[in-house]
């Protein structure tokens, strides 16, 4: 079962997580290995086996968890043994020992998506947070949320860790599965409110005198994703009524408007750049808005000034480049493209820019071989607009 204490569970009635619910009888099928011959000074497999199960369904699980281990001492690939080793350890909130349990399972059973999700929460209570996205996103991709309570268990700590890992708007579509479906409560206001205000934190670390604040901004965020614009836009007022000086809201609320209202998420980008003169984030955005708005000379200053700040981050390299590129300077142009590509090589827009800097500085072959990744890429979907990107340690794609 997904049992065990969360710490940054959704708590609210309206979508309470009820994890002792959430067992997996059927996804755990006996494959006892053939049991090896007792020896006369221990007891057998088999006596073990069938003395754990008796323990485990009785309600004993520090005995069963001991019978377990003996019998998993005589019989190491047994899946059964390390599976419910590896429940008991969850239940017990012994996230350490069910980590190692449940990777023992998966060594034997790979691509098992309960033992993945189980695996990726212990990982997350232990602190280990890459790992623990990792697991959590792989055990989605394997269907461990077919069932609705599961969903809303993996997505929210999927969340929960973009935005402990920096992944900011990563972490607010993520929010948007919850906001779509109109499960909220305050311990998810806060989430998004932390995605929003982009702190790298989860709600259980949260000082009182924040919460407050996060709530406000992670429900205003919140009305947005859920569709309700002009709600959100009153609610960001508000917010911004009681806490003028917030660096990030800004920001993330043009970078929310921006699919839908270019011009408005603009004015955004502009007064968030107004109360942090230094947003490295903002400047990139408010760049490539105006790249996209075809006015190449006024989003040269803002490129510059955020490929400055932020050397590692993909889309400023790219919207440096462009404005460079758009604005005739194609000397300069091309080495901001080719860094921009060596930052993140999967990304179209990059490629499409660089086929025409090299076309115009007379590098045919270059160009075509640039235009020919382009129909390979757009052959497999299409034309993305370009993702923020993170940091050098973290680029994303």
């Amino acid at each position: 079962m997904w049992a065990g204490r969360q710490r940054c569970r959704i708590r609210q009635p309206a979508i309470l997580i009820a994890l002792a619910a959430l067992a997996f009888s059927t996804l755990a099928p006996a494959q006892t290995s053939q049991s090896p011959a007792p020896s006369a000074a221990q007891p057998s497999f088999d006596s073990l086996v069938a003395q754990a199960t008796s323990a485990r369904q009785g309600g004993d699980l520090p005995r069963a968890a001991d019978l377990y281990t003996r019998a998993l001492r005589l019989n190491p690939s047994w899946p059964d043994g390390w599976w419910y080793l590896g429940q008991m350890h969850y239940a017990a909130n012994e996230y350490a020992p069910a980590v190692d349990a449940f990777t023992h399972y998966l060594d034997l059973v790979p691509n098992a998506a309960p033992a993945t999700a189980l695996r990726g929460l212990c990982e997350f209570e232990l602190g280990q947070f890459q790992p623990s996205l990792r697991d959590v996103r792989q055990a989605l991709a394997l269907g461990a949320a077919d069932d609705s309570r599961n969903t809303q268990i993996l997505r929210y700590h999927e969340a929960l860790l973009l935005t402990r890992l920096g992944r900011f708007e990563e972490a607010l579509t993520a929010f948007t599965y919850f906001a779509k479906h109109h499960l909220s409560n305050d311990e998810m206001l806060v989430a998004v409110g932390l995605a929003t205000l982009r702190m790298p934190n989860l709600p259980a670390d949260i000082a009182p005198a924040q919460r407050d604040e996060c709530s406000l901004a992670g429900h205003a965020a919140f009305l947005l994703l859920s569709g309700d614009a002009d709600s959100a836009a009153d609610a960001f007022q508000r917010f911004f009524q009681r806490f003028p000086h917030a660096p990030g809201v800004h920001y993330t609320y043009g970078y929310l408007l921006y699919p839908t209202d270019p011009d408005a998420a603009i004015a955004q980008f502009q007064r968030e750049i107004a109360v942090d003169p230094d947003s490295p984030m903002g400047h990139t955005m408010l760049a490539w808005a105006l790249l996209m708005e075809n006015e190449p000379a006024a989003a040269l200053p803002a490129a510059k000034k955020a490929a400055a700040e932020s050397p590692g981050l993909p889309l400023a390299q790219l919207s440096l480049g462009r404005a460079l590129l758009d604005t005739g300077d194609l000397k300069s142009a091309l080495p901001v493209l080719q860094s921009a590509l060596a930052l993140d090589p999967g990304n179209l827009e990059v490629h499409i820019a660089l086929a025409r800097a090299y076309s115009e500085a007379g590098r045919a072959d270059d160009a075509r071989r640039e235009r020919l990744l382009c129909l390979q890429m757009t052959d497999r979907s299409a034309r993305p607009a370009p993702a923020m990107g993170q940091q050098e340690e973290s680029p994303a794609h």
